[in-house]
């Protein structure tokens, strides 16, 4: 499973964000940017995707600084905001990595309440039922930030 967007080429900002219209040239601006080292130039862009003009390569950056994913800096521009931080896309749906996490922990929860519970219940199994039980709820907790931070 692939979570950083550098290595995962087809995959677009998740679906019912404010980055729905970030896809296309745009998408292609963002990720030329995301991956290059330092401030980069309109000139850049637009050479290194081989743009027609400048000023289609500074549609794209404005739309995207608009956006909040670009700022400029030190002459260029930089990417200000990762949106596939902790996302995985499947399809046409995105998750956050820590649902993967919830439903471990939560695997494990229902594992110790049926084949491994004791006919008595000691102080070692409940404490592992409550330390499982905080990583089910944490994981939901992340997953919950991740996706309202999009």
């Amino acid at each position: 499973m692939d979570v950083s967007m550098p290595r995962d080429e087809g995959r677009e900002p998740p679906e019912g964000t404010q980055y729905d219209s970030v896809k296309g040239t745009t998408l292609k601006v963002y990720r030329y940017v995301y991956r290059s080292k330092g401030a980069v130039r309109v000139n850049d862009v637009q050479r290194g995707l081989g743009l027609s003009s400048p000023s289609v390569a500074e549609y794209h950056i404005k739309k995207l600084v608009g956006f909040g994913l670009l700022r400029e800096e030190g002459g260029g521009y930089v990417v200000d905001k990762v949106i596939w931080s902790n996302i995985v896309r499947f399809r046409r749906t995105s998750v956050p990595v820590q649902t993967a996490y919830a439903a471990f922990f939560a695997a494990a929860l229902a594992v110790m309440l049926t084949l491994f519970r004791p006919s008595s219940i000691s102080a070692g199994y409940f404490f592992t039922l409550l330390v499982v039980s905080v990583g089910v709820l944490l994981s939901l907790y992340e997953a919950y930030k991740t996706l309202k931070n999009l």
